[in-house]
């Protein structure tokens, strides 16, 4: 290229943000196979091109500058374009026996943000490995027999929700139970791994290239003796994360039938925004017990925190969380973890968050 790398990596990504934008496919592949042509390598083309610009799919859609089906649509085109590119290529793991070794990528199950496990994998299969990539929402029972029946070295799980943090420790016992250790990596593990120490797995990495490069350092250590879930976190003991889970359906048709008379501008509510708010609530609802299972209230509170920048961004003033917080509290008043949680979050809500006068519009709620 005559650019440099990265004024020409700029340019490329403006040119493949632009085609995802207008839902052309056969742009955004040019795109790609252009840049191939220009001597750029194809690990380099999946991370410094694709990846920063899915990245910039999920914040377009947070700042709500894209709709959910153009979201749902740059990321099936992306996928298709990796798919091109591993198809075009060649990998020089083709061949049974081929390759460095035989590595297992998946998702935790209830994962369907597949596109990061994806691009692991196909970096993996770049650098010589041998990979068996099983896509989102990867069943244990069924991840378990694969890795019976091919006896990978590694297992790479990979998950950006952290409400499937405790089932992503179930897999990760499960597998360790096979004498196969574990590698994880994603959003839901925590910005510094802190969720995947305290999960227990072998090793975490907090993008492709970087599972990829610890890989390439030398084989992880193998798991130990198979242990219980709860060896790890000797908080579940006050079963507080179990209430909260099984009482999940129940908590919040309570907040849903107590919360008009707390937040009167919910009465102006079309069903359709009855039943977004719903959605919401419950997702508090899984974040509460995930902040829980993990004993970590940080990551409820940042859920929140998110949380109050999408609904300013579509127009719904975020001081309308405080309503359904306080009526999870009484409701949890005898569990002291989940009432500290709620606590903390709600007074870092009151802080960030700044009601103003147009707030009181209920109509613009959507």
């Amino acid at each position: 290229m005559t650019l440099t790398a990265t004024s020409a990596y700029e340019q490329r990504r403006a040119q493949l943000w632009d085609a995802l934008a207008a839902g052309d496919e056969q742009a955004a592949t040019r795109t790609l196979f252009q840049a191939l042509e220009e001597g750029t390598d194809a690990e380099s083309v999946l991370l410094e091109l694709i990846a920063p610009v899915q990245r910039k799919v999920g914040e377009e859609w947070a700042a709500n500058r894209i709709t959910v089906a153009q979201e749902h649509a740059a990321t099936a085109i992306n996928e298709r374009a990796i798919a091109a590119l591993s198809h075009h290529g060649g990998h020089p793991t083709t061949g049974a026996g081929a390759g460095r070794g035989r590595i297992l990528v998946a998702c935790v199950d209830g994962e369907w943000h597949g596109l990061p496990a994806r691009l692991l994998a196909e970096v993996l299969k770049l650098r010589g490995w041998r990979v068996d990539y099983l896509g989102a929402q990867t069943p244990t029972t069924h991840l378990i027999a694969h890795i019976h029946q091919t006896g990978p070295q590694w297992v790479a799980l990979s998950s950006s929700i952290p409400t499937r943090l405790p089932t992503a420790h179930a897999t990760i016992t499960a597998v360790q139970a096979t004498g196969t250790p574990v590698l994880v990596g994603g959003a839901a593990f925590g910005i510094h791994g802190q969720h995947a120490r305290l999960l227990g797995a072998d090793a975490w990495a907090p993008d492709a290239k970087a599972a990829a490069d610890r890989l390439e350092r030398g084989p992880l250590p193998r798991p130990a003796q198979a242990r219980q879930p709860i060896d790890d976190l000797p908080h579940l003991a006050d079963q507080e994360y179990t209430m909260v889970a099984r009482t999940h359906t129940s908590l919040v048709r309570t907040v849903m039938n107590d919360l008009e008379s707390r937040f009167p501008a919910m009465r102006d509510y079309t069903p359709d925004q009855r039943a977004r708010t719903g959605e919401d609530i419950a997702h508090i609802v899984d974040f509460l017990a995930t902040a829980l299972y993990t004993g970590d209230p940080d990551l409820f509170t940042d859920f929140l925190t998110w949380t109050a920048r999408i609904l300013t961004a579509r127009n719904v003033p975020s001081h309308s969380l405080a309503p359904a917080l306080g009526i999870l509290g009484e409701q949890l008043k005898d569990f002291p973890r989940a009432a500290h949680t709620l606590t903390t979050a709600a007074d870092h809500l009151a802080h960030v968050s700044s009601p103003t006068a147009a707030d009181t519009d209920a109509r613009d709620h959507a």
